[in-house]
């Protein structure tokens, strides 16, 4: 099973780049080949649900982090090496009977592009091979072997293979002869191409699992620890959003007896970022990757539904209004469904008048309270929703993002503290602007 995230959540947490904005992906995507690459962006597309898996995940990039194990191929090796996989025609075979002279006068002059291209892509196999060879060597060391026992057993298995054995045993010659040639590619794209299917994938995802400790290092981000669902409250120290220069770092606690969290502040106060670091750790730590926090352990979840940024719906005809009205919906059959969720609302209700926007956010909020095995991040701009639900909830933490005056000038700390608040300063920051005079004038 895996963790569930639709659109509308990847684009709220910045997990791809939309336009030109930065990424989540992309703070990670640094893999030295493209077959890394594109496992990374597999792993993103589709985060883990299961415990075991996801601690093995992240125990294994820790081992590699910490031991300083570094990417052993040269990653124009692998392009080349795709492409000459890439033809497995057995019209291109190449045989023993044809080193004729014709032949090697075509090699001399040029000529012969077919023979060309093989021996260029079993060359490039072939030193993949030997560096192979070597990495399973240097990790031989018993308090690092068994750690990494997931990506040293299945190539040193690769390595036995016959015929891949065989090639091997050649010694390492940058000039190898045109009979050589001929077994290397029987064996690479013919004997044995699945084993070598199987390794270059062993590889790409050992320059994954090297890249993320690298990039979880360099960040100073953390490895979460998840425990199996129902058996943990969500603990987080020291978050923070990844894509932010000079972030402001948070805790935050959500627990199974307080499993909603009721955010208010006054506009610029940071509740939006706020909300988008506590998905996007959550999200990241569903795949067993480093996160934006110094510490973290959670419950297993089956998915994220997020409303941070949602637009209208001309093409349906749906006003802002009725956009939220539909993601609520979509939100509740999930909720019927599966119980072990988390939800991040920003703003309930911002696209109508604040009466209708008042006793929807209190009566959509009691309905999640009844709601025990999901998690609930909630703010709002309408502080008397949270005194009344204060009074009819018990599973409600309030938190604000406070705004210190300075004179007239807001200043932000950016830091949560416990309760509600009642800053408004919307006309204080029209008025700072001098909008109304402008207008005036």
């Amino acid at each position: 099973m895996i963790f569930n995230a639709d659109k509308q959540t990847k684009e709220d947490l910045g997990i791809f780049s939309k336009g030109k904005t930065n990424s989540v992906f992309n703070i990670f995507n640094k893999t030295a080949t493209h077959g890394g690459s594109s496992l990374l962006k597999e792993m993103f597309e589709q985060p883990l649900s299961n415990s075991q898996e996801i601690n093995n995940r992240s125990n294994l990039i820790c081992t590699l982090a910490i031991n300083n194990i570094e990417f052993p191929y040269r990653n124009d090796l692998f392009d080349v090496a795709e492409f000459y996989l890439s033809n497995t025609d057995s019209r291109s075979r190449i045989n023993l009977h044809e080193d004729n002279l014709e032949r090697k006068f075509k090699s001399l002059t040029g000529s012969d592009q077919n023979y060309k291209h093989i021996k260029k892509g079993a060359e490039s196999i072939l030193e993949i091979l030997y560096l192979t060879k070597e990495f399973v060597n240097q990790i031989q060391e018993p308090t690092i072997l068994e750690r990494l026992s997931f990506i040293s057993e299945p190539l040193a298995s690769i390595l036995k293979d016959d015929a891949i054995d065989q090639v091997v045993s050649l010694k390492r010659n940058p000039k190898l002869n045109y009979g050589q040639i001929v077994m290397c590619d029987q064996a690479f794209r013919f004997t044995s191409i699945a084993l070598i299917r199987k390794l270059l994938s062993q590889i790409y995802l050992l320059d994954v699992y090297i890249t993320v400790g690298r990039i979880q290092k360099s960040q100073n981000f953390s490895f979460a620890h998840a425990k199996e669902s129902g058996q943990s409250d969500i603990v987080i120290q020291e978050l923070f959003h990844p894509l932010l220069e000079k972030p402001v770092s948070n805790s935050i606690s959500i627990s199974r007896s307080h499993n909603i969290i009721f955010l208010t502040g006054a506009n610029m106060a940071g509740k939006s970022t706020f909300m988008k670091s506590l998905g996007i750790s959550v999200y990241l730590a569903h795949m067993g990757f480093p996160i934006p926090a110094g510490y973290m352990t959670f419950p297993v979840l089956e998915g994220i539904f997020t409303t941070i940024n949602l637009p209208d719906n001309i093409g349906m005809g749906y006003s802002h209004f009725y956009a939220e009205v539909m993601r609520i919906k979509k939100v509740a059959e999930s909720l019927s469904r599966s119980k072990k969720i988390i939800v991040i609302f920003d703003e309930l209700f911002r696209g109508t008048n604040v009466k209708d926007a008042y006793d929807a956010t209190v009566e959509v909020t009691k309905a999640f309270s009844a709601i025990k095995d999901s998690f609930f991040l909630i703010s709002t701009h309408i502080i008397e929703a949270g005194e009344t639900l204060g009074n009819s909830c018990e599973n409600i933490d309030f938190n604000y993002l406070p705004t210190i005056m300075d004179g007239n000038i807001p200043q932000y700390s950016y830091k949560l503290k416990k309760g509600i608040t009642s800053d408004r300063h919307g006309m204080l920051i029209i008025n700072n602007e001098n909008i109304l005079d402008i207008l005036k004038n």
